[in-house]
């Protein structure tokens, strides 16, 4: 693009002013109407959180179900360049784990992508809901259900925006990318990751995503950067005995049981911080632990627990690894048992998007605009589906506002909230 410089100010030459104007005025019409949505909102979830999308992982049969809804929805509303990106999976009845991608043309080529996943987690113990939790109710602001936050928040924006476009007939400045994807909750190998490897042409070099699905309550959050994950599984084996003759066996769960008091120990070796993290600072917390033995006069011989790892971006993966093998084989020496210490997750911290990048501008302008805050740029502990993007030099935020009640009972969204971030997303689309 030719530009040219006079006064201080820079300006293409392309430009005119009725152009802006007919911009503005085009979104200002879309932001007014889908402020008026909320009816919409309610229809979206309730027909999504009757249709439980629970993968094979979470005890379900997979998401093809919410998959075909959500293409009828978009056929209906005039989306017309759909496509569906399948991942083979033989424990689900359709065989395959759907991904749906829809573009709807802008006036530049350049493309925002809005990600939404379309599975959700279980309801866990039914006891702990006031409602059922596989069907919505609306409480004023509040509309209750499994899934309604984490993450049909996002895909109701993207259907918001999308139905206004079309039955306003605007064409945004830019191009407008909606995907919807399958096993975000347990490993994305179905979902995104599995995209990016068979389709990474659908991404332009110039083209910018949002994942609405990491936040707080009023939106100041830009996530532009994630911890790397490293699960580390512990396996400590001893000698079984009779609960009266311990003497004769050695104990695996006391030892276990040291040695998780030592994972503190890697929090002294792995000491950097960066204030761009909440905590600032690499964690090493002990989750898990599986079933020794079933009753309660035995000594058990095998123990066996899991520490969530993590870690900041730089930090090796392989010297974590190393260093929590060299504590516990020290604590099992100890205790005359042995151990094994091995990876059931690693995954190393993507490069982060930059603060100064197009799309935390843009998003940033949005939020400014229709929440009135100063947004700013932090990190996570990791679990957005952003990594497969900055991965590939593709500059994703991670943005939206939260309750957050996500995987928890009584799961909320707030309609306000919804039509609220619709038009931030809405207001990226515009010069």
């Amino acid at each position: 693009m030719v530009f040219q410089e006079g006064g201080g100010a820079v300006f293409p030459l392309s430009f005119s002013i009725s152009d802006f104007e007919e911009s503005m005025a085009a979104y200002s019409q879309l932001i007014e109407s889908i402020g008026r949505q909320r009816e919409a909102v309610i229809g979206y979830q309730s027909r999504m959180t009757a249709i439980p999308a629970l993968g094979p992982d979470n005890g379900g049969t997979g998401e093809m179900p919410k998959a075909l809804y959500l293409e009828g929805v978009l056929r209906d509303l005039g989306v017309s360049d759909i496509l569906r990106v399948d991942a083979p999976d033989d424990r689900v009845p359709d065989g395959v784990r759907p991904n749906i991608v829809a573009r709807i043309p802008g006036k530049s080529s350049r493309r925002l992508w809005i990600l939404g996943h379309m599975d959700v987690v279980p309801a866990g113990e039914l006891s702990h809901w006031k409602s059922d939790p596989w069907k919505t109710v609306v409480d004023g602001d509040r509309i209750y259900g499994r899934g309604v936050e984490d993450n049909q928040q996002a895909i109701v924006c993207c259907l918001l925006i999308a139905k206004q476009l079309r039955e306003l007939n605007l064409t945004p400045d830019l191009s407008l990318g909606l995907i919807f994807v399958s096993d975000e909750e347990t490993s994305s190998h179905y979902g995104m990751h599995y995209v990016m490897k068979k389709r990474p042409d659908l991404f332009g070099a110039d083209d910018f995503v949002v994942i609405p699905d990491y936040g707080v309550a009023d939106g100041s959050f830009i996530e532009i950067s994630e911890k790397g994950q490293l699960w580390l599984r512990v396996e400590v084996t001893g000698k079984e005995a009779h609960g009266s003759r311990p003497h004769e066996g050695r104990n695996a769960l006391v030892a276990a049981s040291d040695m998780i008091l030592h994972v503190r120990d890697l929090e002294s070796l792995y000491a950097e911080t960066d204030p761009i993290f909440e905590p600032p600072c690499c964690t090493f917390v002990p989750t898990r632990h599986e079933e020794n033995v079933l009753n309660i006069n035995s000594l058990p011989g095998r123990d066996v627990f899991y520490v969530d790892c993590r870690l900041l971006p730089g930090v090796d993966h392989d010297a974590v690894l190393a260093s929590a093998r060299e504590i516990m084989e020290a604590v099992a020496e100890r205790h005359s048992v042995k151990v094994d210490v091995s990876a059931v997750v690693n995954a190393p911290a993507s490069p982060a998007t930059s603060p100064d990048s197009e799309v935390v501008r843009r998003l940033s302008g949005g939020i400014r605009e229709i929440y009135g805050i100063e947004p700013r740029c932090v990190g996570s502990g990791g679990g957005t589906v952003a990594v497969s993007f900055r991965d590939m030099g593709i500059p994703a935020a991670a943005w939206s506002t939260a309750t957050p009640t996500y995987h928890l009972a009584n799961e909320f969204s707030l309609i306000s909230r919804t039509l609220g971030d619709a038009q931030v997303l809405a207001r990226m689309l515009f010069d």
